[in-house]
Formats: C-alpha cells, structure tokens, sequence
C-alpha cells in the first residue's frame, strides 16, 4: 500500500458512486489516511488497508480519518478485531466520523488498544 487506491461502485439508492481512497501517512507516522466512506461496498478495501496497517505495526499505528464522511459497524469491528490482534501497541484514530467513537463504546467498551483522538 505504497500508493493511494480507490475502489467503489454504484449505490443505486442515491445515484452515486461510493469511494473509499487509503494512502499512508507522510511525516514519518506509520499508519494509513482514508478518505470517502467505509460500508458494504468499500468494506474489502478497508480490511485489506488495516491488515497491511497490522503488518506494519510497530507500537503505535495511527489512521486518519477526518476525511471519511460514514463507517457502518463492521468497518468499526473490522478496525476493532485489528487492534485486538495486535502483539503490542495500540492503534490512535484520529478525528473519527462521529459513529465511530460511539459503535467502539457500544461494543467494546474496555478495549484499550485503540484510543480515540478528535
């Protein structure tokens, strides 16, 4: 995942194309950017993004998603069962759409391995 990639479709209901684009981080943080909305449609792209996060993990991995208009609930398990099967660290997501902080506190109440920063 050296580059940015887009993948998505068609969501008939709304006459638009739904787009999820991850690209990493620049500035020496490892982690990945994502832009557009994590659903059904774009829910491959998203692990495959958070499972090369995992590869890449060393202690602290940060995702960006203050560009992500919409997560449905299993783009937040999926980011969840990453940070739960990580041998160390945490994972810091970074100004989060705001069902997101409220899916994890729903769900997974005590899970320290990701912390949550607006």
């Amino acid at each position: 995942m050296d580059a940015p990639h887009a993948v998505g479709g068609p969501r008939a209901a709304l006459g638009r194309a739904v787009v999820l684009e991850v690209s990493p981080l620049s500035g020496g943080r490892s982690g990945i950017r994502a832009r557009g909305e994590i659903s059904v449609v774009t829910r491959r792209s998203w692990e495959q993004a958070l499972s090369e996060l995992a590869r890449r993990h060393v202690g602290v991995s940060y995702v960006e998603l203050s560009d992500v208009a919409f997560v449905d609930v299993a783009g937040v398990t999926a980011l969840a069962v990453t940070a739960m099967n990580l041998p160390e660290g945490r994972v810091v997501v970074e100004n989060p759409p705001p069902q997101l902080p409220r899916v994890l506190k729903l769900f997974w109440p005590g899970l320290d391995r990701i912390e949550v920063a607006a």
